[in-house]
């Protein structure tokens, strides 16, 4: 397989499954009642005195603009909360306020949340209180609403929180981890939202970016129920070591929740969730669909691999394996997900580019002479805190990086895959796709 047209097919697939995942093309078909379970939604805009509308997340210009075609006239307010360092201008040159209705668009702090991020929470809640009895907020939520619109709850400071989530990220914590201390800590997440909202029906419309598609992780969960606790939040940091090292007010806050001195998140059967419908209109499965039906075109066998869960650089290792083992001709070998990276170095990447450097030295140990081609990538088309959504890695990679130089063992354990990609020319760099369904990794074999 040359690796230029590996490459192409590899891009052609990738966009194939963001496609698959638009969020504009999404919406409409949720609120036309299109997706499962959607069949109530146009009833419930139909009854709708006045629409008030929250986005908030990566894909929350494109969700916005969906709700907007399909209902317009009825909205009387929309805030947007949309990252500060993506390719927001677009939610104010496309989405403009009209005389009927009022918009603001609000770029926060992602994945550390900021001030901005404080602020947008704050004009979040206002709108939510806003919306009566005969109105409906429409709450659209995306992968990165839990740093993009943060509000401490009591006494915890907004530094104390970005402490919190800092070592949870350094830690190497799965975003349902991250997100079950998140929302102890928040006055708008764990279902905290709906109880400033005023009568109004709410309809939450998640694209998932989270395993399972947990409500309750999604964003974490401003218009969902949670089953966990303050205990497990404390327990979350127990466990990764860092207990003593969280500010003292965040520990204090958790021992006064878990001792009952505090108001808990919102649970299954709480009378505000009468008035919530919740539906999931887009998810990493229907990215993969999309990926499958690319292949199939381009004449690829498809095969489906596990889920991309633990550590980034052991699920390297496991797919070259897997790949390896394959003894079939023209395979289009897909699996999606969102693994975890302990940070131990002090270089640049992120997980999918962490994934591919892994799998480089496995292929390199074990499939040199194999025709593998890989693309590991975030579906937001940024890969932590990089320009690249992440990389392609073939089996002659860690060899082409020895002749430059490069020493790739090196890299891995300073996890800096971003600088042995750059080197190589390798890195994959979309630009931000305006949606997230957490990453995708696409192998072909021919």
């Amino acid at each position: 397989m040359k690796a230029g047209l590996a490459q192409r097919d590899l891009e052609l697939i990738f966009r194939a499954a963001i496609g698959a995942v638009e969020p504009r093309r999404l919406i409409a078909r949720a609120l036309a009642g299109e997706l499962a379970g959607s069949e109530r939604v146009p009833a419930i805009i139909a009854a709708a005195r006045r629409i008030f509308v929250l986005a908030v997340g990566k894909a929350a210009s494109g969700m916005m603009h969906g709700i907007e075609a399909a209902c317009g006239s009825k909205i009387a307010a929309s805030i947007a909360i949309v990252p500060a360092d993506r390719s927001a201008a677009s939610a104010d040159a496309d989405t403009r306020p009209t005389a009927n209705r009022r918009l603001a668009v609000y770029r926060g702090g992602h994945p550390v949340p900021n001030a901005a991020s404080q602020h947008a929470a704050r004009a979040g809640l206002a709108l939510a209180r806003e919306a009566g009895a005969g109105d409906l907020l429409i709450v659209a939520v995306s992968g990165g609403a839990s740093a993009l619109m943060a509000l401490p709850d009591g006494a915890v400071t907004l530094a104390d929180k970005i402490a919190v989530t800092e070592l949870l990220l350094a830690a190497g914590a799965s975003i349902g981890e991250l997100n079950t201390v998140r929302r102890h800590l928040s006055a708008i997440k764990g279902g905290r939202l709906l109880r400033s909202v005023g009568g109004a029906q709410v309809l939450g419309l998640m694209l998932s970016d989270v395993a399972g598609n947990d409500l309750a992780a999604i964003g974490s969960g401003p218009t969902a129920a949670d089953r966990s606790t303050y205990a497990e939040a404390s327990e979350v940091l127990i466990r990764y070591g860092l207990w003593p090292r969280v500010p003292p007010l965040v520990r204090g806050h958790l021992e006064s929740g878990a001792a009952g001195q505090l108001a808990e998140t919102v649970k299954p059967g709480n009378a505000v969730l009468e008035r919530v419908t919740n539906l999931i209109i887009g998810d990493n499965a229907a990215a993969l669909a999309g990926a499958s039906d690319a292949a199939v075109s381009l004449g690829y066998t498809v095969d489906y691999w596990r889920e991309l869960y633990g550590e980034s650089r052991e699920i390297g290792r496991a797919l070259a394996a897997h790949l390896c083992a394959m003894r079939q001709r023209r395979l289009c070998v897909l699996a999606g997900g969102e693994p975890v990276v302990t940070v131990r170095g002090d270089g640049r990447g992120g997980r999918a580019q962490e994934l591919a450097l892994s799998l480089a030295l496995e292929l390199d140990r074990i499939g040199r002479e194999r025709s593998v081609a890989v693309l590991a990538a975030g579906s937001d088309g940024i890969d932590g805190p990089t320009d690249a959504a992440g990389a392609f890695a073939y089996p002659d990679s860690v060899a082409r990086a020895m002749a430059a130089g490069v020493d790739p063992e090196a890299a891995l354990a300073r996890n800096d895959s971003y600088g042995f990609f750059d080197a190589l020319g390798d890195l994959f760099r979309p630009g931000p796709t305006g949606t997230n369904v957490a990453d995708i990794v696409i192998a072909l074999i021919d």
